[in-house]
């Protein structure tokens, strides 16, 4: 009898067990069949996020690389936005729009181009012969008209406040004969001219990694102007010592673009990537 209750026992036991082990195996299998089909809903909104966003491009200008606009990236990137930094060759503007130009092509959908200093210029010409460009940025940036070239602007528009950038020729050879000459800012008056609101450890490294830029990119003409057809957001640095606060604030004005002023110096896409990232979420905001 005593083995016959012990046997019920153990019986009860094992299908309690069994029960308990078989509940716990279809709980494990509900959550993993939920997990699992949130996962892609997940992926899909992130997805949605960019594919609702334009792709922001990056142009550096002359003295600086894509470096500089790293701080924007990251804010841009943490709010849903595809970015692309160009590595603009700073050959001379037809070169350089024809590059920007081959590079865009290859960026689909919808696109705001933004251009700090000789950038400007840059998109300004590729802008008109891309498809999908919603809108042109310029930050602290040259904004020629068709015709114009950017030290035709420098002698046209002199400004007293603001002193002839310190710069320094390299001449190099080019295959065959020929020679060309790059000129670049003294790094040892980088700072004052280029970049006086920027850390002083950080405006030296900014010197010492400059990119030269061809003599030829402020002789040659504009071809295009895109402000004429595109909407166009401008950010004016009230302590500019490259091109000037008068020169910007006349170019923007010009062009029909939503002016927004800051204090800072040249590089301020580096000392001011908020107010910069800010100025591209307006522009996209207002263009949807």
């Amino acid at each position: 009898m005593n083995n016959s209750r012990h046997s019920r026992s153990r019986s009860s036991r094992n299908r309690y067990v069994l029960g308990a082990t078989a509940a716990a195996t279809v709980v494990a299998a509900g959550l993993l069949a939920t997990n699992a089909s949130a996962v892609p809903e997940q992926q899909e909104s992130v997805t949605q996020v960019h594919r609702n966003k334009p792709t922001v491009v990056l142009v550096h200008g002359a003295f600086a690389d894509a470096s500089g606009w790293n701080a924007t990236v990251d804010r841009l990137r943490r709010d849903g936005y595809p970015v692309l930094a160009v590595a603009n060759p700073l050959r001379g503007l037809d070169y350089d729009t024809s590059y920007l130009t081959g590079v865009l092509k290859d960026v689909a959908g919808p696109k705001i181009l933004v251009g700090h200093s000789y950038g400007g210029a840059v998109i300004g010409n590729a802008a008109v012969s891309v498809p999908d460009v919603k809108a042109l940025v310029y930050v602290a940036a040259w904004v020629p008209d068709k015709g114009e070239s950017l030290g035709g602007l420098i002698e046209k528009h002199t400004d007293p406040a603001v002193k002839p950038l310190p710069l320094k020729n390299i001449t190099y050879n080019r295959p065959g004969t020929s020679t060309g000459t790059d000129v670049f800012i003294d790094p040892a008056r980088f700072r004052a001219s280029f970049a006086a609101d920027v850390p002083a450890s950080e405006a030296a490294l900014m010197a010492a990694s400059q990119r030269p830029i061809s003599v030829e990119a402020f002789g040659q003409p504009s071809k295009e102007a895109a402000w004429k057809t595109l909407p166009s957001w401008a950010l004016v640095a009230t302590q500019d010592q490259a091109i000037g606060t008068r020169l910007e604030r006349f170019m923007a004005r010009r062009a029909g673009a939503r002016i927004t002023e800051v204090s800072g110096s040249h590089a301020v896409m580096v000392s001011r990537p908020d107010a910069v990232t800010r100025l591209i979420q307006q522009a996209d905001r207002a263009t949807r």
